[in-house]
């Protein structure tokens, strides 16, 4: 039992750690976004092809990090709560893995219930498509 206890302790952290990277990173893209914006509009301007292209990259690249370590938390957590369902078969009650998660459909089925993390890995590449967008914008105007 207090195996089971410490398994889920470990898995609502790797949940806690997940939220933490996004408030992290949704912070700091925000910033990065200001920052850039107040360049734009009163900042210098230089030639250097180099000094305009290296931002840009340094932001597609965070925007890169930012979804492979949620991909990494999702397969994490997905592991995780395997093994719950593991403990939960030799428990004398499923509350999580026969009752919880079957009822949802095993997040398979979106009508049922559309699990966060497919939701939340959008968010980066959503990032890193309006800094395209962005970008062409600024190179071509």
């Amino acid at each position: 039992m207090e195996q089971y206890k410490l398994a889920v302790e470990m898995a609502d952290r790797v949940s806690q750690r997940r939220n933490l990277a996004n408030t992290f990173f949704l912070t700091l893209h925000t910033l990065l976004i200001g920052t850039a914006s107040f360049i734009f509009e009163k900042g210098p301007r230089t030639s250097n092809l180099w000094l305009n292209v290296f931002p840009f990259i340094a932001l597609l690249l965070l925007c890169y990090v930012w979804w492979r370590l949620l991909r990494s938390y999702r397969q994490l957590n997905s592991a995780k709560w395997k093994v719950i369902g593991e403990f939960e078969c030799k428990l004398p009650s499923s509350p999580y893995w026969a009752a919880e998660w079957k009822l949802l459909g095993e997040g398979r089925n979106p009508a049922l219930y559309r699990p966060l993390t497919d939701l939340e890995n959008w968010v980066p590449i959503i990032f890193g498509c309006l800094y395209v967008i962005g970008a062409i914008a600024v190179f071509f105007s």
